[in-house]
């Protein structure tokens, strides 16, 4: 990209703020090379890290990229055979300790199911060297200095060199507090000159103090001696400084020669630090703008929605919407000046350059760009006195420039195209340069005050006009931008509100030929036209908004109603199964009692009318009541009383109230068996009392229940139903053991059989029948 143009969109200003969000001197490297790319593909692998950095920022606050530094110098001169300062090896081993961590840092979001591909891509290729990380970093702090784990030699002489300092100070204040030497300092003090202890003398007693003199105050009068009592002791002080300091140089030359193989390792591991500390300051620029990351395509559209400009205080910037691309590749804005034209077209410019240098653009999440190969910039005056160029000439050079380079993809933008000369010829101009601008293809954004560009992009296929709205009534422009109704005068109704005189404004109306008058009118009604369709447009957005909330209003009442009636179905199904199967127990119990009153002789019943009223109870059961009716119970004044007779809903069956049990419910006899029912399952039929039931007092013994049953040739539904009700007779007959026959054939009736038996109460086990008897065609049953 040209740098005039970025210069002239301001784009140098978005990177000094870019600059400001940095964390070390590697990403500010990375920010002074940033330029516009021109492949998709490499636009959209910038913008996804800036996306996914931004992703990070929402989720843990921040990136633990502090602590890096610019070792590049230091890697050179470690390939050179020089020895690293340590300064510089804790530099590098930070930078390892850094981009460890941070590779962790990113690789943690992959494993927790966040998917950051681009910085997981970039993070993977860090190189992790704990074993130099950790050898520096424990032998060298921050400052440089090389600590006393750094070596057990280091340490053994460090410790001497205290022992030695303190004989040496100690000796000294000896001297300093004797009456004899008090009397011939300047001072109670004890200090170093050349590295050495001294104590200040007074000029005058220098013949009397023996010692060696290392320095002299400025004024002459003092003297600083180091004492002959301490020079032996100053001398073994120094001896261990310099024993210090080479083992200080040994060590640091053993750290820089364990480094210097993996100096490649440590310069990518750096360039891409720098590379995450820019990624991320693109990152926090973009929420401090409260951006967003555009789509990019390339089919020549623009779509920005709410666009702002970045450099504008956003509680002064009006966000506008911008579009150009499909039906139209050339957007005329017109209109008087200071409307705001200027910045929309500085807009597209520099949001266009943001974006395709990897930075989120300051609009709303849809907004889309194009890759322009190149972006071209003819706006503001930009005279130039060394060659005495009037305004007009300083324009029409950058656009014969702009001829030489432009191709089809290039973004053209000009401010106030053909000002500067006569208007007729300015605007004859500019509609020539406009027409032989779009025979090349690139897209178009230009301003103007000529309203005979107005006719011109109305007539253009290719053209779209645009104006940014002003408000008669404050005088001011409102700086949104209107696409598809050019810019109309308001000089008139400005001096109206003035308080030029109503005569004065007519005359000048009157000067003013009919086509004018006629364009201005349309534009007005365009104008008044737009408005309406704004107000018509939220009118049905509102509504649109309220239909969508009661349509989610309305599944959230159906999917709680769905959730209710299942829960209410289960109920029921769980009571009404409940309730048959007591009166199944309570029947096969009466059955039994019956079965033994029977085998004892006490009285005389009728078998099949109990058996019938057994498979009656076992039909009533329903398979599934999921689907059937809930059944309710019918309204009625009756009270109901002892010998009423009721309709058991739940059963189907019609009984006779006994007694009642509690307010709720009452004992039910319904034919031979006795059951508790709740009032609310049950109807009433009839006042009629029944008659009196007299059981009979004899037995009749004769039963003519046959010890087997033939089901060949059954179905299995059948054969389970007739086989259900021949173990009940047979039960009641008082057999012990009875067969089944079913015959061999596919063995499916056996099976289906023996598995009905397995579940049986009554059924105390089965086997085959003997060979003789039918084998596997004969199933024979032992009941309880």
């Amino acid at each position: 990209m040209n740098k005039k143009v970025a210069a002239v969109l301001e784009f140098e200003k978005i990177k000094q703020r870019l600059i400001e969000q940095v964390v070390s001197s590697l990403g500010e490297k990375h920010i002074h090379g940033l330029k516009p790319a021109t492949d998709l593909t490499a636009v959209q692998e910038r913008l996804a890290q800036t996306d996914e950095a931004a992703k990070v920022l929402r989720l843990r606050g921040e990136a633990p990229l502090q602590g890096i530094h610019d070792v590049t110098f230091a890697l050179k001169r470690l390939e050179i055979g020089a020895d690293l300062n340590g300064t510089e090896l804790y530099q590098v081993a930070r930078n390892l300790q850094v981009a460890r961590l941070f590779k962790a840092f990113i690789m943690q979001f992959e494993t927790n199911g966040i998917e950051m591909p681009a910085l997981t891509k970039l993070a993977e290729s860090l190189v992790p060297l704990l074993d130099i990380e950790k050898e520096v970093l424990e032998s060298i702090d921050e400052t440089g200095y090389v600590m006393d784990a750094a070596s057990t030699e280091l340490r053994a002489i460090r410790s001497a060199l205290v022992r030695s300092e303190g004989y040496v100070r100690e000796k000294l204040e000896g001297i300093i507090r004797s009456r004899s030497a008090s009397k011939m300092l300047s001072d109670a003090i004890i200090t170093i000159r050349n590295d050495r202890y001294v104590i200040p003398v007074k000029i005058e007693y220098k013949g009397q103090f023996g010692g060696i003199v290392h320095d002299q105050s400025a004024s002459g009068q003092t003297l600083f001696i180091e004492p002959q009592a301490v020079v032996d002791l100053n001398n073994e002080r120094r001896e261990l400084q310099v024993k210090e300091r080479h083992e200080v140089a040994r060590i640091l030359k053993e750290l820089s020669v364990a480094i210097e193989p993996f100096t490649n390792e440590i310069s990518h591991n750096t360039h891409q630090l720098g590379v995450f500390d820019f990624t991320f300051a693109k990152a926090r620029l973009g929420k401090q703008m409260n951006a967003v990351t555009p789509l990019m395509n390339d089919q020549r559209r623009v779509n920005l929605i709410d666009a702002r400009h970045p450099l504008i205080n956003p509680a002064d910037i009006v966000p506008n919407d911008i579009y150009v691309g499909g039906d139209f590749e050339a957007l005329i804005i017109t209109g008087p000046n200071t409307g705001g034209k200027t910045i929309t077209l500085k807009t597209l410019g520099l949001l266009a350059m943001m974006a395709q240098s990897g930075l989120q653009i300051p609009a709303e999440v849809g907004s889309e760009l194009p890759i322009y190969s190149q972006i071209f910039a003819d706006i503001g005056d930009e005279q130039s006195i060394e060659q005495s160029l009037s305004t007009f000439s300083s324009h029409m050079t950058n656009i014969v420039h702009i001829f030489k380079e432009v191709d089809e993809n290039s973004l053209v933008l000009f401010d106030e195209l053909g000002a500067g000369t006569d208007p007729q010829e300015g605007a004859a101009l500019a509609i020539a340069i406009l027409d032989a601008m779009h025979q090349t293809g690139a897209q178009i954004m230009a301003t103007t005050h000529y309203p005979e560009l107005k006719a011109f992009a109305y007539n253009r296929s290719y053209t779209m006009n645009a104006s940014v709205e002003f408000d008669v009534e404050t005088l001011k422009p409102t700086y949104r931008l209107q696409i598809g109704i050019p810019g109309r005068s308001n000089a008139f109704d400005i001096s109206q509100r003035l308080g030029l005189p109503a005569d004065v404004i007519d005359s000048a109306r009157g000067l003013v030929d009919e086509e004018s008058t006629d364009l201005n009118n349309m534009i007005s009604e365009l104008e008044d036209m737009r408005q309406q369709a704004e107000v018509r447009f939220e009118e049905a957005v509102e509504t649109v908004h309220e239909a969508s909330a009661l349509h989610k209003q309305l599944e959230e009442a159906l999917v709680s109603y769905e959730t209710n009636k299942n829960r209410l179905l289960d109920h029921a199904n769980s009571k009404a199964n409940a309730v048959i199967m007591n009166a199944e127990e309570t029947a096969d119990k009466i059955i039994k009692e019956l079965r033994e009153m029977q085998s004892m002789q006490r009285s005389q019943f009728k078998e099949h009318e109990l058996i019938e009223r057994r498979h009656q109870l076992s039909e009533a059961r329903p398979k599934t009541l999921k689907k059937g009716p809930i059944v309710k119970p019918k309204v009625t004044n009756h009270v109901l009383a002892v010998g009423d007779t009721v309709r058991v809903e739940s059963l189907g069956q019609k009984g006779e109230l006994i007694k009642r049990v509690d307010k709720k419910s009452w004992q039910v006899q319904m034919g031979h068996m006795k059951t508790t029912i709740k009032e609310t399952n049950m109807t009433y039929v009839t006042t009629e009392k029944p008659q009196e039931q007299r059981f009979l007092t004899t037995i009749k013994r004769e039963s003519h229940v046959k010890t087997e049953l033939d089901l060949r040739g059954a179905r299995y539904e059948d054969a389970v139903h007739r086989l259900d009700k021949y173990l009940d007779e047979a039960l009641l007959a008082g057999y012990a053991q009875v067969s089944i026959i079913h015959g061999k054939g596919t063995g499916a009736l056996r099976q289906g059989v023996q598995d009905y038996l397995k579940q049986h109460r009554l059924v105390k086990g089965y086997h085959h029948g003997a060979a003789a008897e039918g084998g596997n065609g004969m199933t024979v049953v032992e009941l309880k």
